[in-house]
């Protein structure tokens, strides 16, 4: 049975136990601030859990993308050197949401393992909550004796609340769970050793394979328990385990999930697997094969490398894979994203988003391999110059502190530092690096802590958004929260009727205040979470409970929504000029300017950019009355031509805005017309990353403020002239620069020339070679043409010229071409260049180098007299 034959199984069996098949999430998660990937099957329906929103049907069944490489659930350190830990996987899962519980989700889990796949009956074992008196919870009685009817109480195991009550984090949904563990071993390893021996001992045979979830509480931030409004069930089967089990293998990594990638790396490679657990070769072939699954389709999603973030997760897995690869596989240069094409083809008929962003994922993902691969060759320079260092001063361990820059500062693996070291006969000091990793970690936790109360709710009452159509309002606080962080304390509140905007969809949270006769407060930001509105804002009202009013700042909202009505424009225009295959991949929109990032593979020209903003000028010019439908059917809103961005998460019901033809899904705050834009004005069009560019831009008021202090430096320039026609000052100006930079080279030169006559004399025979070193001011231009004439006239020569021209440290090296099987000026330029701190480079007959340290310019010159 093939790994699509075992989804689609799974999926065919719940849709006829009467449940919804739904699409998997994205991977990403944008709108979570708790979370920044989806780590589990129910992340997605959480707010079902929590009562926020109501599901669209009440049993669901999917399969869901999955990573687990922070925080709580962190995978990444066990991933290649087991059969079965992985960053990135699939999660299956079937749910009810106040509709069925326990009976149901276990007979149909045991109808499904033992009717449908054929799994003997004899090779499975489940484990029960056995209680925990601390939390004043009983043993899970109710599963034991649905579990009787299908498997000998024997089998059945009591866990402890760390294996069988599960959690969500350190508060949300949780509730007693039942998991189904299947012994993949053979009948001679079984009689040596009981499975009830092995089930939760991470032995690699004898694997949890499915995790029913009976979510009934919800933890609170003091960590007390309450019952959720309806008990739920939460279903978690590990699809990659189960297809171990159910194509007999021993490692996930034999099963057709990965054999298609494992077969294209010993391809590309030269390497064959052998699945030996502790070869080198083999753990760095699982890695590649795991990591290239998780950064595919967390870019797929939406999510660039970068260095924060979420974004830095994703580089960091593949800076992981592409350090495997080069060390163990021995692969110097990108290959990686040749497996992208593997991967559509075992799962874009289930995923499309790998399909449709194919290219973008091959493009970003080549680009980062030959900017890391630059970056372990520079380290490897930087590493060699600390161990000649380390041994010249007669140690044997290398410094903690430039290990660890390496490794935090140039993204070099500190494990690679740590073998080249051991090569040497030296040693990196493991508890310092450990140390000082973990200084840095609470450093960044301290700078980013922060405590969270728990609710007070003064009103059961569902919270209303009315920003749509009001910037302020009469309102009163249902709930609220106390917030510490580094900054102090702070209050989250939800409103009644609120007319702040949120953060998203690229759009900054509304900053305004709220107040009445009696006190007023700072609304600092606002944002969403778990269905809620909340704003920040600095300190308690003596009466929450009171009447306020409030308001939004009016001035920055209406430059924001002008700033993202016009990206709307700007994201037709670019589809227009460039062709439809641009599609956004990100934005930030605030009242000072606009950031786009979109899809293209080249840099725009200068009339590309100048279309675009004319294009965007002219609809603006138009006065083109916004369209707004605030709650239309997703199918509907897409058959009237609205863009669905891969990446992004809808519901059944969105809001499009429409201005003429461009129409878009979106839930920000726009103008009513976009006459109200005034002007766009693009700054700057850059690169973001490889498949992507970024461009920036200001509209109204900012519009308005750039162009007066244009005119401003234009007067200012014109009077510093004296002349209104600036243009042909300045080309006079331009004109006379030129004559006086002619002037100077021809006085270089004949410097030069007055400095090669006296060099030629200067040369003395050292050994096989004459001999020239020399210090000098001369510039590198001048010093370079000197070089080139002097090995080309004096035969047999090495010319070295030391040069401190500008402050700056260079190092120039001739060889003459009968020399050159004997000397080569890019080996000698090495050596010499580290007493600069620099480095540099050529070919056998010339070669240069700077530094930053010219005071080491001297220590160079005594050790090329001995060459």
């Amino acid at each position: 049975m093939t790994s699509q034959e075992i989804r689609q199984q799974f999926l065919d069996f719940f849709q006829s136990k009467q449940h919804l098949i739904v699409p998997s999430a994205p991977i990403v998660l944008k709108d979570d601030p708790t979370l920044m990937f989806s780590n589990s099957g129910m992340t997605q329906f959480k707010d079902y859990f929590l009562g926020y929103k109501e599901p669209k049907a009440s049993r669901i069944a999917d399969t869901q993308k999955c990573l687990r490489v922070s925080g709580k659930h962190n995978d990444l350190d066990d991933v290649g050197r087991d059969t079965y830990h992985h960053t990135m996987f699939e999660m299956l899962g079937n749910w009810s949401f106040g509709d069925y519980f326990k009976k149901e989700a276990i007979t149909w889990a045991w109808e499904l393992l033992t009717e449908v796949y054929g799994i003997p009956k004899e090779n499975l074992y489940v484990t029960i909550f056995e209680g925990d008196a601390k939390e004043n919870l009983e043993r899970d009685t109710e599963a034991y004796d649905l579990w009787k009817q299908f498997i000998s109480e024997d089998r059945i195991i009591n866990g402890n609340k760390k294996d069988n009550f599960w959690e969500m984090g350190a508060s949300g949904p949780c509730g007693p769970c039942s998991e189904i563990h299947v012994d993949l071993r053979n009948e001679e390893e079984k009689a040596k050793v009981s499975g009830l021996e092995l089930v939760n001992n991470d032995h690699p045979q004898v694997v949890e394979i499915w995790n029913l979830v009976f979510m009934q509480f919800n933890r609170k931030a003091d960590g007390s328990l309450e019952n959720l409004p309806a008990k739920h069930i939460d279903t978690g089967m590990g699809f990659e385990r189960l297809c171990m089990a159910l194509q007999q293998k021993e490692s996930n990594y034999d099963t057709d999930v990965f054999t298609p990638l494992i077969a294209k790396v010993e391809e590309l490679s030269g390497k064959k697997y052998t699945g030996i657990l502790t070869d080198e070769k083999d753990i760095a072939i699982r890695v590649v094969v795991d990591h290239i699954r998780a950064v595919s389709f967390a870019i797929a999603d939406g999510q660039l490398p970068s260095n924060g973030g979420a974004g830095y997760v994703i580089r960091r897995i593949l800076r992981r894979g592409i350090s495997y690869a080069y060390r163990f596989l021995d692969r110097k240069e990108p290959f990686l994203f040749e497996l992208v094409a593997v991967l559509q083809n075992q799962m874009g008929k289930f995923f499309p988003e790998l399909e449709k962003q194919g290219k973008l994922v091959t493009e970003v993902i080549k680009s980062e391999e030959e900017s890391f691969l630059k970056t372990i060759e520079t380290g490897l320079l930087r590493v060699e110059k600390l161990i000649q260092q380390t041994i010249s001063e007669g140690k044997k361990v290398l410094p903690t502190q430039e290990v660890f820059e390496l490794y935090d500062t140039y993204g070099f693996p500190d494990d690679l530092t740590r073998i080249i070291a051991e090569e040497k006969g030296l040693s990196i000091d493991e508890a310092g690096f450990e140390d000082a990793l973990d200084k840095q970690k609470q450093r960044s936790k301290k700078d980013s802590a922060s405590k969270v109360y728990d609710w007070v709710v003064l009103e059961e009452k569902p919270e209303n958004f009315v920003g749509y159509d009001q910037i302020e309002t009469e309102t009163y606080i249902t709930r609220y929260r106390k917030v510490e962080n580094k900054d102090g304390e702070f209050y989250q509140i939800v409103l009644s009727n609120s007319p702040f905007y949120p953060e998203g969809g690229g759009q900054i949270g509304d900053k305004g205040v709220l107040e009445n006769a009696v006190e007023s407060f700072e609304v600092l930001e606002t944002k969403k979470e778990n269905g809620l509105i909340i704003s920040l804002i600095n300190g308690l009202p003596k009466d929450a409970g009171a009447v306020f009013y409030a308001k939004v700042n009016a001035a920055e909202r209406k430059n924001s929504q002008a700033n993202h009505s016009v990206t709307h424009l700007l994201h037709e225009a670019l589809r227009e000029v460039l062709g439809t295959h641009v599609e956004q991949k990100g934005s930030f929109v605030g009242p000072d300017y606009l950031r786009f990032d979109f899809s293209h593979f080249s840099k725009m020209t200068e009339e590309e950019l100048a279309l675009i903003e004319e294009k965007v000028n002219a609809k603006i010019k138009e006065n083109i009355a916004l369209q707004e439908f605030r709650n239309i059917p997703i199918q509907e809103a897409i058959d009237k031509g609205a863009m669905a961005l891969f990446g992004e998460k809808y519901g059944d019901s969105v809001r499009m805005i429409q201005f003429g033809t461009s129409k878009e899904l979106c839930g920000g705050t726009h103008v009513k017309n976009t006459s109200e834009i005034g002007h766009f004005k693009i700054n700057s069009e850059a690169s973001a990353a490889a498949g992507i560019r970024r461009i920036e831009a200001i509209s109204g008021d900012k519009s308005e403020e750039y162009f007066k202090n244009l005119e401003k430096q234009v007067a200012e320039l014109s009077q510093l002239l004296k002349s209104k026609d600036i243009v042909k000052s300045i080309e006079k100006l331009i004109d006379e620069n030129s004559a006086l930079k002619s002037e100077v080279e021809s006085l270089k030169k004949e410097k030069a020339k007055g400095e090669i006559g006296d060099w030629k004399t200067s040369y003395e025979q050292k050994g096989d070679k004459l001999l020239l070193v020399k210090k000098t001011s001369l510039d590198a231009g001048s010093v370079k043409d000197i070089v080139f004439q002097l090995k080309k006239e004096i035969p047999t020569s090495i010319t070295i010229v030391l040069s401190d021209a500008d402050g700056k440290p260079m190092i120039t090296i001739g060889v003459s071409d009968d020399l050159a099987g004997v000397y080569q000026a890019g080996a000698l330029i090495k050596d010499l260049a580290r007493e600069i701190q620099g480095g540099g480079g050529g070919n056998p007959g010339f070669a240069t180098a700077g530094g930053k340290n010219l005071d080491g310019l001297e220590n160079a010159y005594q050790k090329a007299l001995m060459l």
